[in-house]
């Protein structure tokens, strides 16, 4: 079989002396594992983009016991499969009691202390497979015990040595739901510390567990090597000998360090404080943790057909699009754009097997998920800044049968269009009820319901990058089709609102509050942010919103009035209502995704100094290296790219589109390594928390007047130079035009 493992360990330490400046200690998994409302960020533990992921499952981080350590984690926030706990004494499934002030925790190492039956038990991750290494105390009994999530099969295999099987089920929604189901293999070797086969006295397995447990006089040290597949027991049995042999714990430490010394070296900064610094790494950390390549030494399980393909390509799975679309994959563009470039060779993998181009793509399939179809973003702003390897006809024919003949409907992704469908392609806005009107679709979920507003506006973007795509194609009949239904946003224009408002079913505006109404995150307009947010969703048409807002001048005083305006309730009653808006500054929402461009708009309006003044801000106020240092659902990687550019200085406005525009760096450099054998560097000297106002800029030593640049300018390396002061020079960058349009 055909290799496609991650490099070799003997290049990968001499990568990391190349690109690394010891970036990794600055990595804290721990950043953002107390939730503002939501979901927090989860220890995770792994390779850079590879499958084997863990982090210890127990309900929140506050508390101090931990229920199961994960063999595998199959997809993102999920709690994991297999769940290992360990004990002394009989054998029990009864929760562990851990300190986190005795933990050891890298992306590649941790460990952790159980203080009732005094072990440590610590974990390496590889790609395909893993080591948990348990310290027993001397003399007494040593037991392993597995609960499987779903239904568990375990068998003996030879005295040291089990075979494990994991069933993983996943029910689509809508009125005919599907379910999935996959299999999950896993192939275990007990040893002892030197590396020789220690025997279990008792195996006991049945009901989705399995106990394995060795006697009192054996070493009280057991090390539980493993390996996962999705394709088979002797799979996993191959990827056991392919990928561990005969290393150990510590041969897997030093191989895993290396890779993300090699991964996190490829941005050294320099300046800043301490805290900015860790804020800045564990954001790049943790936009590694997805899409994973799950492509078995040439062989991978496919959930979009439920077959095993033949592949020397990586193959990558689990990926949020709705939430991705906008900085992480971007990010990863620049950085690594092999990876991003199999990525969408992925994406056309699964539309070839499954007939729909996936916007959650995960393990088993599809996840049916958010609303629009925004995979079409991430084939346009990769084709443009130069990736090639995959196909594009192919991948414009998916993305032009999602928009044409799916549902839009909010989490019905791959499902045929239905009449409200019909409506927009006639009408160009997709109609929303009354508040108390019944719902007359049976398919619409109920508690996400039609999200008008949102789906129209998602729809709008989707329209435009396929009219891009269309003359990148040289298919001009669809450019000029979908051209024009790009500006179906303004057809939910309201004047008198100065927002975007539900219509109904006879082009009637419905009068709702676009602070408050719509229900649960306003989810029967918008969604998961209210109408303020949802006001400045035309990234792709900047020069029409300025026109529906009155030029320049009202539109930068519109956007004053946003991080301005009053919640005009109580915090309760707001985050009862809307959870997902966290991060509040006014009516702006740092915490969501559909945010994150907002503050560089500034740039657009003639006042670059306030997307400058508003970014040191945001991030200063809601990312901060602790336990709560993340606004919102970061979403694995989602989130923490935005951190990534921004505290470098710059943003891919855009996606599509392939320029970036100007913020304000946190530090005094930065540098990313292309993979060219070029860099690009970043000089802000002296930049501090009040040196953050942008007097001059120079590209390569040539004076630019304006907050933008091109992709090309960046990937021919180079430097950008920013001159600082303590007070905005107002002047700066009013008049600059796009380098693209």
């Amino acid at each position: 079989m055909k290799n496609t493992s991650l490099l070799p360990i003997a290049f990968l330490m001499f990568a990391t002396q190349l690109c690394a400046n010891d970036n990794s200690h600055y990595v804290d998994p721990t950043i953002g594992n107390v939730s503002k409302i939501l979901v927090p960020t989860f220890p995770t533990y792994h390779l850079p983009n590879q499958m084997i992921r863990m982090f210890p499952v127990s309900k929140d981080y506050v508390d101090d016991q931990v229920t199961g350590f994960p063999m595998q984690v199959v997809s993102h926030r999920s709690p994991g499969i297999m769940q290992l706990s360990v004990g002394t004494g009989e054998v029990s499934n009864d929760p562990m009691t851990y300190d986190h002030d005795l933990e050891v925790r890298h992306p590649w190492h941790f460990s952790t202390y159980l203080v009732d039956d005094e072990i440590t038990l610590s974990y390496v991750p590889g790609e395909k497979c893993a080591i948990y290494k348990i310290e027993f105390p001397d003399n007494e009994l040593k037991n392993l015990h597995v609960k499987g999530r779903g239904p568990l099969m375990a068998e003996a295999i030879g005295p040291n040595s089990f075979s494990l099987e994991e069933t993983i089920t996943y029910t689509t929604r809508g009125t005919d739901p599907v379910t999935r189901v996959m299999k999950a293999y896993c192939y275990v070797e007990l040893v002892d510390s030197s590396g020789n086969p220690v025997q279990s006295t008792a195996v006991e397995s049945g009901n989705n567990r399995f106990s394995a447990t060795v006697g009192k006089g054996d070493p009280s040290t057991i090390i539980a090597k493993y390996a996962i597949s999705y394709i088979s027991h002797a799979q996993a049995r191959e990827n056991f000998q392919m990928e561990l042999g005969s290393k150990g714990f510590d041969d897997l430490v030093k191989q895993g360090r290396a890779a993300w010394d090699y991964a996190l070296g490829k941005i050294d900064v320099k300046g800043g404080t301490e805290s900015q610094k860790r804020t800045f790494y564990t954001s790049l950390y943790r936009t590694y943790e997805r899409m994973i390549d799950i492509n078995e030494g040439g062989r991978y399980y496919s959930g979009y057909d439920d077959k095993v393909h033949e592949s020397d390509r990586p193959f990558y799975v689990d990926d949020w699009v709705w939430d991705s679309y906008l900085a992480h994959h971007p990010l990863r563009t620049i950085i690594d754009p092999q990876a991003e470039a199999d990525m969408l060779n992925s994406f056309v993998q699964m539309y070839e097997q499954s007939g729909w181009m996936p916007t959650f793509p995960q393990v088993h399939g599809n996840h049916m998920c958010m609303n629009c179809f925004h995979s079409s973003a991430i084939f346009l702003d990769g084709y443009r800044k130069g990736l090639r390897g995959y196909d594009l006809d192919k991948a414009y024919e998916g993305i032009r049968k999602s928009v044409m003949e799916a549902t839009a409907l909010p989490w019905r992704q791959g499902l045929p269009k239905r009449e409200i469908d019909d409506f927009y392609h006639e009408h160009g806005f997709y109609p929303a009820l009354h508040p108390g009107e019944k719902e007359s679709d049976p398919m619409v979920d109920k508690f996400e319901k039609r999200q008008s507003v949102a789906v129209t506006l998602g729809m709008s973007y989707d329209s435009w990058v396929l009219s891009q795509l269309a003359g990148e194609l040289d298919k001009e009949d669809d450019q000029e089709l979908f051209s024009g239904r790009a500006l179906n946003y303004k057809k939910l224009w309201d004047p008198t609102h100065n927002l975007f408002m539900p219509k109904d079913d006879q082009g009637e505006w419905i009068d709702i509050d676009p602070k408050y109404s719509g229900g649960p995150g306003g989810r029967d307009y918008y969604d998961e942010n209210n109408g303020w947010t949802y006001a400045w969703q035309v990234q792709h048409d900047i020069s029409g919103l300025v026109k529906l807002l009155g030029g320049k001048k009202n539109a930068e005083a519109r956007l004053d009035q946003l991080f301005r305006e009053p919640i005009g309730r109580s915090r309760y009653s707001f985050n009862g209502e809307f959870p997902d808006s966290t991060g509040m500054v006014g009516q702006f929402s740092m915490g969501n995704e559909p945010s994150f461009h907002i503050p560089y708009l500034y740039n657009y309006f003639g006042a670059p100094w306030k997307t400058q003044k508003r970014i040191r801000m945001l991030l200063d106020v809601w990312f901060r290296d602790t336990l709560f240092g993340i606004p919102g659902d970061e979403d694995g990687g989602g989130m923490t790219a935005f951190v990534v550019f921004s505290q470098m200085g710059f943003y891919p406005m855009v996606p599509g589109l392939p320029y970036y525009t100007i913020g304000s760096p946190v530090f005094e450099k930065s540098t990313i390594q292309l993979g060219n054998g070029k860099t690009f560097t970043i000089l802000a000297p002296g930049a501090s928390d009040k040196n953050k106002y942008i007097q001059k800029a120079f590209m390569n030593g040539k004076e630019i007047d304006g907050p933008f640049f091109t992709h090309s300018q960046l990937v021919a390396g180079g430097t950008l130079k920013l001159i600082l002061g303590e007070k905005p020079n107002k002047e700066w960058g009013v008049g600059a035009e796009l380098p693209i349009k």
